[in-house]
């Protein structure tokens, strides 16, 4: 066995101990997993941009670091992508997902997860496909296509952050970056079937300028997409942090290891199979029915809930559009100061889904503004009451399995869903309204469907529990773990 499939499903955790003790040396590490991505990534397109020379340069530094017993970071010499969305490290690209007149546009600053992964001692080695803008809940693009999902190639990953999560549950990386505005580190990690995670609101900095306040409408996040959830723990742990630049960063520095080995005995759980309004496919609820049971092994109670949503669903999908996409136009309005006229010259490069909100966003008034926000505390206070009385809130990820890939670089969701009308956007995903709220939420393999495809489980914590959430989460991994469903991805024919 070569040392890249040797490596490749090793945990995050164990290779950190391995490099620590010097079983492993940064250089072979990082090696290992590019060879790995090259054998591997023409048949998912889960990498973009490789910047593997940069990172052999960076490992041969993390080694003589290794052996002159300098302090080490907790990430030493691991490998990790960044996501080709916003995500920027100097010198690499940054297409804003794929839009083709953005292809040779080389990035000079450095995003929060990268400043903070690599003061760990991480070893950025590319970065990961994402749709256009990170406007949609699947991963396709007209520059780079779409990505394809590991346990089964004619499927999407799931997005934004599809090609991250397609890399990790194919053993190219044991942590990528996922960003999330609307679900798009948990989407994927259900379709993908590995663990992502969403930190409480304010937790990971965002650093967003020229507006420090834009990442609040709705609450947008980075944050880890790891095979296990220690692995997200040790991660976490290397992102959160107060950051003076962040208007909304919490100062706390809470180490968050040690939440995976508390019980939840006796812990009420609230259960929703649809958050009230969600068309579910039968598929998935069939899994999570029998998934969540799971916490009543480990001595809590699970309770099935209403949530008090009144509103129908696809009016609630709408309003996340209408609230991220102020946010788009300001971003292309600046990026036409220093470079193309995205919104004039080059309107091919995005699709028809995204230019209709384009278009209602143009025609957005400060009291529509108002209005949603309106709707949106709606949802705040429904979720908060549910959250008063339980300790935890679980349901599905998603409300469908993974679609098939498009071939014109605009693969859609479902737009149907048990004979009930979805936006194909993102009306799928029961994600979102927590991006309306801002609390902690990750999304946990909870199995496979009767056809072998991922179905994720989301669990939500009360503001700032984010440590509920992974005790949770490391309960049900030791009740029902997963890692055996990664065979299916490494015996894959190539």
């Amino acid at each position: 066995m070569t040392l890249a499939n040797e490596l490749a499903y090793c945990s995050l955790t164990e290779l950190a101990r391995k490099i620590n003790q010097r079983e492993l040396s940064p250089v072979e590490v990082i090696n290992a997993f590019i060879d790995r991505v090259e054998t591997r990534n023409p048949s998912l397109n889960a990498f973009v941009c490789q910047d593997f020379e940069r990172a052999r340069e960076e490992a041969q530094t993390a080694e003589k670091q290794l052996m002159a017993g300098a302090a080490l970071g907790p990430l030493h010499g691991i490998p990790v992508a960044i996501k080709d969305l916003f995500s920027s490290k100097p010198g690499t690209p940054m297409t804003m997902g794929g839009v083709r007149a953005l292809k040779d546009n080389i990035t000079q600053h450095r995003c929060i997860f990268t400043e903070r992964i690599e003061q760990a001692g991480a070893i950025v080695i590319g970065k990961t496909n994402s749709p256009v803008m990170g406007f949609r809940g699947t991963c396709d693009n007209y520059l780079f296509g779409p990505s394809q999902n590991p346990f089964c190639p004619t499927k999407n990953t799931g997005g934004s952050s599809g090609g991250a999560a397609a890399a990790v549950a194919d053993g190219m990386l044991p942590l990528a970056e996922g960003t999330d505005g609307g679900g798009s580190i948990r989407i994927p990690a259900s379709w993908c079937g590995v663990y992502g995670y969403k930190a409480a609101y304010g937790r990971i900095p965002s650093l967003s300028r020229p507006n420090a306040f834009a990442s609040d409408t709705p609450f947008s996040f980075s944050g880890p997409i790891t095979r296990t959830v220690e692995d997200a723990a040790l991660a976490l742990n290397a992102l959160a942090g107060y950051h003076p630049r962040d208007p909304y960063s919490i100062d706390d520095d809470t180490d968050f290891l040690p939440a995976i080995r508390r019980s939840i005995r006796d812990w009420k759980i609230a259960y929703s199979p649809d958050l009230d309004v969600f068309p579910v496919d039968p598929q998935v609820s069939k899994v999570i029915e029998a998934q969540v049971k799971a916490f009543e092994e480990e001595g809590a109670n699970i309770e099935e809930v209403k949530i008090g949503i009144g509103r129908p669903q696809q009016e609630l999908s709408d309003l996340w559009c209408r609230l991220i996409i102020p946010r788009n136009i300001t971003t292309l309005d600046a990026a036409k100061v220093s470079g193309p006229d995205l919104l004039g010259e080059h309107l091919r490069d995005f699709p028809a889904e995204y230019l209709r909100w384009i278009g209602v966003g143009q025609r957005l008034s400060a009291v529509d503004f108002y209005k949603d926000q309106e709707i949106r505390t709606e949802i705040y206070d429904a979720i908060q009451s549910v959250l008063n009385d339980y300790d935890l809130l679980v349901t599905p990820t998603l409300a469908c399995l993974p679609v098939d890939n498009s071939n014109d670089g605009n693969t859609l969701g479902p737009s149907e869903i048990n004979g009930e009308p979805v936006d194909p956007l993102i009306g799928w995903c029961l994600t979102y309204l927590l991006n309306f709220t801002g609390h902690p939420a990750a999304s946990i393999p909870a199995g496979l469907s009767e056809d072998g495809l991922p179905v994720g489980m989301q669990i939500i914590g009360r503001r700032y529990a984010d440590a509920d959430v992974l005790a949770a989460s490391a309960a049900f991994e030791r009740l029902r773990p997963w890692q055996e469903s990664y065979r299916q991805c490494a015996e894959r024919v190539l």
